[in-house]
């Protein structure tokens, strides 16, 4: 059996993992959810402090206190950045780094970099009377009650995290552990962040270095194929 660690995205919490993280445990993985600070369910901590810094801490004090081992690590969208950040403190504990339809940055990307086609960006500088917290994009879902459930639930998110770069010490491809992505095929390249998703996505087709799997919905993948994307991952953790 596998244990997984699912690192959310923007805008969101771990409840958007819900219905994946039962199909994982009910066929007897391991599985957690962290929630990043200042969003989800600890929106109560939001700050113009909280970055992509404490995002990466959040996801590494989770591994570290839980002394989780040989985990299948998985960020999706934003999350595939404070993945990549967690790596210079606990690659050794990673066995398979999943990215879903995410942002896979190089050292000294930033979203907001990758999102203008850039790559890099200084650090955030958030100017006095500015408002540090941004509402996200509108997102669609299959399921209407799935999509007023995840609604309610939608919170603003800290732009400095969007600003801060990513530190890595060396290329992913040089770790040891292996790598897949996840690209999530029915939304188009017009869509915020999906451009720098299908660069990413592109690389990794193309790549001996990475595993590369489709899913036929958009950007929303856990929420509208949770079996899908479940028996995926099981897959991936079995291989």
């Amino acid at each position: 059996m596998a244990t997984f660690v699912l690192v959310h995205g923007a805008w969101g919490g771990a409840h958007g993992f819900r219905h994946v993280r039962r199909l994982l445990q009910a066929a007897g993985h391991e599985v957690t959810t962290p929630c990043l600070t200042g969003i989800g369910e600890r929106v109560h901590l939001a700050h113009p402090l909280v970055n992509l810094s404490t995002h990466v801490r959040d996801v590494v004090n989770h591994v570290l206190y839980e002394d989780l081992q040989g985990i299948v690590l998985l960020g999706f969208s934003y999350g595939g950045c404070v993945v990549t950040g967690a790596l210079e403190h606990i690659a050794e504990r990673v066995r398979h780094l999943v990215f879903l339809d995410a942002f896979v940055p190089r050292h000294g990307d930033s979203v907001a970099g990758l999102m203008r086609g850039s790559g890099g960006a200084a650090r955030p500088k958030i100017e006095l009377g500015e408002d540090a917290l941004l509402n996200g994009p509108v997102r669609d879902y299959d399921d209407p009650a799935e999509a007023q459930w995840m609604a309610a639930r939608r919170t603003t998110h800290p732009k400095a995290c969007f600003s801060e770069p990513v530190h890595l010490s060396r290329p992913l491809e040089d770790f040891p552990f292996s790598r897949t992505y996840i690209k999530a095929t029915a939304a188009p390249e017009s869509d915020p962040g999906n451009a720098a998703f299908w660069q990413a996505a592109r690389h990794a087709q193309a790549s001996p270095a990475w595993q590369y799997h489709e899913i036929a919905t958009n950007h929303m993948v856990a929420s509208n194929r949770p079996q899908q994307l479940a028996a995926l991952l099981q897959q991936v953790a079995a291989g």
